[in-house]
């Protein structure tokens, strides 16, 4: 059975982000605003408003109070969502890492910007990747269809009985949270199916006043170390589970997006490129450009960010000549991108070859074709056996 096709929309990728919230039914929503998340708060108050969500909305002094709000909603047995960015992002952040270790099932979009240490009111992944071991599932999604179609995956995927865990769907700010374009919109009674799977598993233990529990005990010795390690194991059942709803959304809705990662032109592929985001769009383009031409390049697009997909990355890595990944962010203390290294972490597995670090859009610096010419022109070298450099921060030897 399919579901029906749905109302096509021209919206925003933060109106995708509050629909994709709607249409899952939250009991709890708790809003904030911050550049550039504000208006997806806004359109949940506006769908309450209106009677189309029927959601305790719950406005909060700050983004900490925010967190502790939908995680506590969870725990109590609901359905929570909220929406924050950059420094709001920062300000839970004792709230995030205890949501995680409460295994709430939160969902929540990041909308990725710059952090504190610079002021900047501009794009950038940096908040994604300094909460990347918080212990929450964290995916980055291209465009404002997927967003919304994440948003509905995410909640499944987090309430699974056999995962219980936090989702933050994470998305570039002002390029994808203010970018307009045709979104095709789920019937409710459609995702009320999608989701219908929650129902048939066991119930998760939640909090009851008859039935006294411990949530923010402390954890002692051998106990301490039991929960760890079940929190890292569910973290693992999570990739394959992520894989299994993408396929299950992609056969029920007639979209879907790879799982963990989304292979381009990889399979005869010399050399890859690795990236994520918005930049994925552009990079396709370039990819197919470069084909043309005869250049044989292929592409990775890294949809699950934690747990880190490395066995889908192994496979789709292995047996090529090089490797080129853009980072739009950076990984103090090593001078490349946090995803360059975490793929380095892979080394033994993928073999003996040339991995290059591209750092690239910090601070709304668009990534454009290019300087996607140029990574893949880089990494074919580096594919040849020619020298190659290591690390490259693009716009600064634009201007050099």
């Amino acid at each position: 059975m399919k579901a029906k096709k749905g109302e096509l929309k021209v919206i925003t990728g933060n109106s995708a982000a509050a629909y994709g919230a709607m249409l899952c039914r939250p009991d709890v929503v708790a809003s904030y605003p911050i550049t550039p998340q504000t208006e997806v708060v806004e359109q949940l108050s506006k769908f309450h408003a209106d009677g189309v969500l029927e959601a305790e909305m719950i406005e909060v002094e700050g983004e900490n109070s925010a967190m502790n709000a939908v995680a506590a909603a969870t725990l109590a047995g609901g359905r929570a969502f909220t929406a924050t960015s950059s420094w709001g992002l920062v300000y839970m952040y004792d709230a995030v890492l205890q949501a995680a270790g409460f295994r709430a099932p939160v969902v929540m979009a990041n909308v990725n910007r710059e952090t504190p240490g610079i002021l900047a009111v501009s794009s950038g992944q940096q908040d994604m990747i300094q909460t990347r071991d918080a212990g929450w599932i964290q995916v980055i999604v291209e465009n404002s269809q997927e967003i919304l179609d994440t948003i509905i995956m995410a909640f499944r995927l987090a309430e699974d009985y056999d995962i219980q865990l936090p989702v933050m769907v994470n998305y570039d700010g002002f390029y994808i949270s203010y970018l307009a374009e045709g979104v095709r919109i789920p019937a409710k009674d459609d995702v009320d199916q999608f989701l219908a799977v929650l129902k048939t598993q066991p119930k998760r233990t939640i909090m009851d006043p008859t039935h006294p529990i411990g949530a923010g005990s402390h954890g002692l010795m051998t106990e301490f170390m039991e929960l760890r390690y079940k929190h890292c194991a569910a973290l693992d059942r999570a990739k394959k589970k992520f894989d299994e709803i993408d396929k299950d959304y992609g056969d029920f809705f007639g979209r879907s997006y790879g799982g963990q990662i989304e292979e381009y032109r990889t399979e005869d592929a010399d050399f890859v490129i690795l990236t994520s985001g918005s930049a994925v769009g552009t990079s396709r383009t370039v990819v197919d450009a470069k084909r043309a031409e005869g250049v044989k390049v292929g592409l990775i697009k890294l949809r699950m960010f934690r747990p880190f997909p490395q066995e889908k990355l192994i496979k789709a890595i292995k047996g090529k000549k090089a490797v080129g990944v853009i980072d739009r962010s950076v990984n103090f203390g090593w001078n490349s991108g946090p995803i360059y290294t975490e793929l380095r972490a892979l080394y033994p597995e993928i073999g003996p070859m040339p991995i290059l670090s591209f750092i690239d859009g910090l601070a709304s610096i668009d990534i454009t074709k290019p300087h996607i010419e140029r990574v893949i022109d880089d990494v074919a070298n580096a594919a040849k056996g020619k020298p190659y450099q290591a690390v490259t921060w693009i716009p600064l030897e634009e201007r050099e």
